[in-house]
């Protein structure tokens, strides 16, 4: 047996039983995406050994495993080569569920920009201020941040499949009604709607891709889950600015198709991977077929209620984010980041459009600079880094010490030189008589660090709170969320005000230039910041 029951706050990380590694019960912890939960493997196919002692789980030196008042129990666990273990599907199958799903979240994520051009087209039809129809984004990229507070868990109690299949039936569904609105309402209502319930996936997905994959071959399926995440978004008005031309409802038209697809997809396409419900299952099936009442699995030895798991995912994210300094400086400065995102899909259409004239099918391809910067970040930048923190790791590993979640921050570093040398170039080449190809430089940087930040930013939130991890980027994706969302609320009085496009995106990257310190500090002094924390860990015990 090479797993055990651990403590309610321990991650296979940082808690050591006696040399064994610790198994994390999901209602308990916040591993994070470093957790590999219930993976044993046994000839019988449950575990009745000693096991050491745990807060309601008592070993006796014989006969198995007991709680306080004797009662003893089998744990159900995976057998040797068993088939439905999600580690151990054909390469193949592990590919093409990694693809479904990353499609899935390709699908959320260009929801969110699909429709951002030429909403003035709406705005007439429905006889209504442009401020409405920006509500469209707004309202979709706020069920972002909220949903996933809901979605997390009741994945942990229902399992991924039934979570990822009914968010994307609803959102399918509530597209239905922005599509076919006959008023500003329906319109507005259907996409709140829509991205509250397209919110899940985000949440879910990075789970499911853990679930299939060992750590050491995690990598490219991750990068490209975690590609479709940024992708998603630019690459939506690059498509919609082709689109408008028949109509600004021929976009919801393409996303009714995508988000169809990506439902049918789950639908017929993708299992369960969540041991936990795989092995809860297989649990109940033995208590029915053999009237033998002891099996049982981790997770139910240690079930809490759904009201108290909602509760503490409530909570606990909001007390990091306004206690922990770490947490609350890197989630202000990504919510810069995707403020600037969003700022983007409507201010390149006023560079582009109206500053230089161009036609509105052609706007769409000034964003292709940023998914330009993008490619470039993740074939430099992010490979330069791997190779940084490798070299880290070793180092550690031969001295027997962790790995400083600082690591993690030189490619941080780069990108916040990076970010407001950008967006100073896209403010002051917005000219009329300066060639295009200048502020789409501009944002071909801007796509560059984003990444670069992003990147280093969550991999030091995910290594300085390993216990906590999940609840860290649950709060981080909260504020981003609003931020994000809020932005097109903004941007079109801020563009058309006295400061003009120039000024107006001098301003943001003079907020960028006042950002740019926060990972120099925390290189230097993230170790003493993280000291006086409760909740941080030491860092990242060296191998992971």
């Amino acid at each position: 047996m090479d797993r055990v029951l651990a403590e309610p706050e321990a991650t296979a990380h940082n808690h050591q039983l006696k040399g064994l590694d610790a198994v994390n019960f999901p209602s308990y912890t916040e591993g994070g995406p470093q957790t590999d939960e219930y993976t044993t493997e046994t000839p019988a196919g449950y575990m009745d050994e000693p096991l050491s002692h745990s807060t309601s789980l008592t070993a006796h030196s014989a006969g198995g495993i007991a709680d306080e008042k004797g009662v003893k129990y089998k744990i159900v666990t995976f057998t040797e080569h068993d088939p439905e273990n999600p580690r151990n599907k054909s390469v193949g199958k592990k590919w093409f569920q990694t693809l479904v799903v990353s499609f899935t979240c390709f699908a959320v994520a260009i929801g969110s920009s699909l429709i951002v051009m030429d909403m003035e087209k709406a705005a007439i039809e429905f006889n209504c201020n442009i401020d409405i129809i920006h509500l469209t984004v707004t309202l979709f990229v706020f069920g972002f941040g909220i949903g996933p507070l809901f979605f997390a868990p009741l994945s942990e109690i229902a399992g991924r499949r039934p979570v990822i299949v009914v968010s994307m039936g609803l959102y399918f569904l509530f597209t239905f009604p922005s599509a076919f609105a006959h008023n500003k309402q329906t319109l507005v209502i259907g996409r709140a709607l829509a991205g509250l319930s397209a919110s899940a996936p985000m949440t879910v997905i990075g789970g499911s891709i853990a679930d299939l994959w060992d750590t050491k071959d995690r990598g490219l399926p991750m990068a490209i889950f975690s590609g479709t995440v940024f992708i998603g978004p630019v690459i939506g008005p690059v498509i919609a600015g082709f689109l408008t031309v028949k109509g600004w409802r021929a976009n919801y038209y393409l996303l009714l198709g995508i988000s169809g697809a990506a439902w049918l997809l789950t639908t017929f396409f993708l299992p369960e991977t969540y041991a936990v419900v795989i092995l809860r299952k297989r649990a109940q099936k033995l208590r029915k077929e053999t009237g033998d009442e002891s099996y049982v699995t981790e997770q139910e030895l240690h079930k809490q209620p759904l009201s108290v798991v909602i509760k503490t995912s409530l909570v606990r994210p909001m007390q990091l984010l306004f206690t922990e300094p770490i947490v609350l400086l890197f989630t202000l400065y990504l919510s810069l980041i995707y403020a600037l995102l969003y700022l983007l899909f409507f201010a390149v259409p006023i560079v582009f459009g109206e500053i230089h004239g161009w036609p509105i099918g052609s706007i769409g391809l000034a964003f292709i600079p940023i998914l330009i910067g993008m490619m470039l970040t993740f074939g430099t930048v992010l490979p330069w880094q791997a190779k940084h923190y490798a070299r880290k790791n070793a180092e550690c590993e031969a001295n027997g010490t962790t790995v400083p979640p600082e690591t993690r921050l030189p490619s941080m570093m780069v990108g916040s030189i990076v970010l407001p040398i950008g967006f100073f170039i896209f403010a002051w080449t917005s000219y009329s008589d300066v060639h295009w190809i200048a502020p789409c430089f501009g944002t071909a940087l801007f796509g560059f660090a984003m990444i670069a930040i992003y990147v280093g930013a969550n991999s030091y939130i995910v290594d300085s709170f390993s216990n906590y991890a999940a609840s860290a980027m649950a709060a981080k994706t909260f504020l981003t969320r609003l931020v994000g969302g809020a932005i097109p609320m903004f941007v079109d009085r801020l563009y058309h005000s006295r400061m003009q496009p120039r000024w107006a995106s001098c301003l943001l990257a003079l907020i960028a230039t006042c950002m740019l310190p926060i990972p120099f500090v925390f290189y230097r002094y993230g170790s003493q910041i993280r000291a006086m924390s409760k909740r941080s860990g030491a860092g990242t015990p060296a191998g992971h």
